[in-house]
């Protein structure tokens, strides 16, 4: 008679076990997907058009490589899947990048059952075997499917994936490879410390705006605290109104022509009391006023690879400060099977 296995994971004892094999299912997934990506990246070479489809964090994911892809003379853009069912974009003429870790929400399914599928269409997903990855091509994340309840593992990894389609389509990939062997993320304990106090946080990035989205929807999940992201220009126009004391705010800042702007506007964030964070991979001076994070300089994916365990660090520690049983959803299920 055998004994009963091990108790699956749950809580932030799930996530960090998904973050502590993150780094080398990227190494794994870099590698691995080359001929896969060398086929998605012919595509896109041949349409010069690009459509990234996803929900929650895939959809931030999207959005964080989405001006890569556009540097590259790409017309790329990223849209939640939602809104491709409800006002659809034409797909005719453009490469179609359906992503999806678990490979099963709810509007992945129905997307597939309709009639957008084509031959310019591929799917990226942790799980080979998922809806998605049996109906589409594409390109699976080493690891598995992740399990924690807040995307971590699957984002990073989510990266490596990207990252090996720009390497296909010419991007120096020597950066990223680089950023994940980057040792572990600074010290938070500040930050958190710093953020404790605030009623609300936002955050924001102008090139790393993706990043910024996917944060504050792990503040959401993880620490049930509101939260939201707005695009670093757009925070000009209006939004500066509601900073103050009460208020908490996390920059994203990378090596690159917008960087200069971030700074700026953290540090007039800062002059009002809002209780300021910048995640920096700038290499620049620190922005005056502000608590900074520096995984050192990185642009590019390296940025991506270098900042995101920072911000996932930050995440989980306001969580933990927050919330008695963070990573344990109330309302909310890993995969979102309904609309």
């Amino acid at each position: 008679m055998t004994g009963a296995g091990p108790m699956p994971l749950t809580g932030l004892a799930a996530i960090r076990d998904e973050m502590a094999r993150q780094k080398e299912d990227a190494r794994t997934t870099l590698g691995q997907a080359q001929d896969r990506a060398a086929t998605v990246a012919a595509s896109i070479r041949r349409t010069g058009r690009l459509l990234l489809l996803g929900m929650g964090a895939s959809h931030g994911l999207n959005r964080a490589v989405e001006p890569l892809f556009r540097h590259l003379g790409i017309d790329a853009m990223a849209v939640a899947l939602s809104e491709q069912l409800d006002h659809p974009l034409p797909t005719a003429g453009r490469t179609v990048i359906v992503t999806s870790q678990s490979g099963e929400s709810a509007e992945v399914v129905r997307w597939l059952q309709g009639p957008g599928p084509h031959g310019d269409c591929f799917g990226l997903t942790m799980d080979a075997g998922s809806t998605l990855g049996r109906a589409l091509p594409g390109l699976v994340g080493a690891g598995g499917v992740e399990t924690g309840f807040a995307a971590t593992r699957s984002l990073y990894v989510g990266v490596a994936l990207y990252g090996a389609v720009l390497g296909a389509l010419g991007v120096d990939v020597a950066g990223l490879r680089a950023a994940f062997d980057l040792p572990d993320a600074p010290d938070i304990t500040p930050a958190v410390a710093l953020l404790g106090g605030a009623g609300s946080i936002v955050t924001s990035g102008r090139q790393l705006r993706g990043l910024a989205e996917t944060l504050a929807l792990g503040f959401i999940e993880l620490a049930r605290l509101p939260s939201f992201a707005i695009e670093g220009g757009q925070f000009r126009h209006g939004p500066m109104e509601m900073l103050g004391p009460g208020l908490g705010a996390v920059f994203f800042r990378g090596s690159d022509a917008t960087g200069d702007r971030v700074a700026a506007l953290a540090e007039a964030a800062a002059v009002t009391g809002t209780r300021t964070v910048v995640l920096d991979a700038s290499g620049k001076a620190p922005a005056a006023g502000c608590l900074t994070l520096s995984p050192g300089r990185h642009d590019g994916l390296a940025a991506l690879a270098a900042i995101l365990p920072v911000s996932q660090h930050l995440m989980i520690g306001v969580a933990a400060d927050r919330v008695a049983e963070p990573g344990v959803p109330m309302r909310t299920q890993k995969v979102t099977r309904t609309e």
